[in-house]
């Protein structure tokens, strides 16, 4: 299929408040095909209840397209805008130049150049990262002031980035080698070309899972494998 003849379907679903848009909802709509995903929430500072859940959304979407970016998918397939439930126009506006937007980029994946494996595995192990994202999110990702220009700087500035390529890019990383390894026992070369890494980076992620007791190295086939995984026929 070109981009050209790539036909985009758009669904939408309702919830009452933006701030209840997990994080896995999004992960979950990719898993299951979707293409891109827009949440649509009230403008900042006319929130319709109290709890101001449009600044949760703004947070989750820059936590999300780093971690889409992290994987190999390009970060504008999320997308965060506000709108009132009075802007007919803009939503029209909105939801057709998203859909343009998926065009240029083509499926899922396909677009990237990533292999379906290497989506799969990236999605998954982002998921399953999920509530170890929210404890890091409320302990270092925490904008003191509820405004967007604030939101902006913060995920924009040196600090959150030191978060992202530090310690959260090593979680991604050792979470997607050990999906890999449920798999079957791989080498480090292997590990590498299958998730577009260094060498010296599985291996680096390789002594720290070996420390906590999560892979062992097979030496009859010099592969690793899970931990508790049984031992490798010969």
């Amino acid at each position: 299929m070109t981009r050209q003849s790539y036909a985009t379907e758009i669904r939408i679903i309702r919830l009452m408040c933006t701030g209840r848009v997990d994080l896995a909802f999004v992960l979950h709509a990719f898993q299951k095909g979707a293409d891109g995903v827009i949440v649509g929430g009230c403008w900042p500072g006319e929130c319709n209840y109290v709890t101001e859940g449009n600044y949760d959304a703004l947070a989750n979407t820059y936590v999300l397209k780093r971690l889409l970016g992290r994987i190999g998918v390009c970060p504008g397939r999320v997308r965060l805008e506000w709108m009132s439930a009075a802007e007919g126009a803009r939503f029209a506006e909105v939801m057709s130049d998203f859909a343009d937007r998926l065009r240029e980029l083509g499926p899922l994946g396909e677009g990237e150049g990533l292999s379906g494996e290497s989506l799969r595995v990236g999605l998954e192990a982002l998921r399953r990262l999920v509530p170890w994202l929210k404890l890091v999110e409320r302990e270092k990702l925490r904008v003191p002031e509820r405004t967007v220009e604030a939101y902006r700087a913060f995920f924009e500035g040196e600090a959150a980035d030191r978060v992202f390529s530090g310690l959260i890019a090593e979680k991604v990383d050792e979470s997607r080698i050990l999906l890999l390894l449920e798999e079957e026992p791989l080498s480090t070369r292997e590990i590498a070309e299958r998730l577009s890494l260094t060498p010296a980076e599985v291996a680096k992620h390789m002594r720290n899972a070996s420390r906590q007791a999560l892979v062992r190295y097979d030496r009859r086939r010099n592969r690793y494998a899970p931990a508790g995984a049984g031992q490798a026929a010969p």
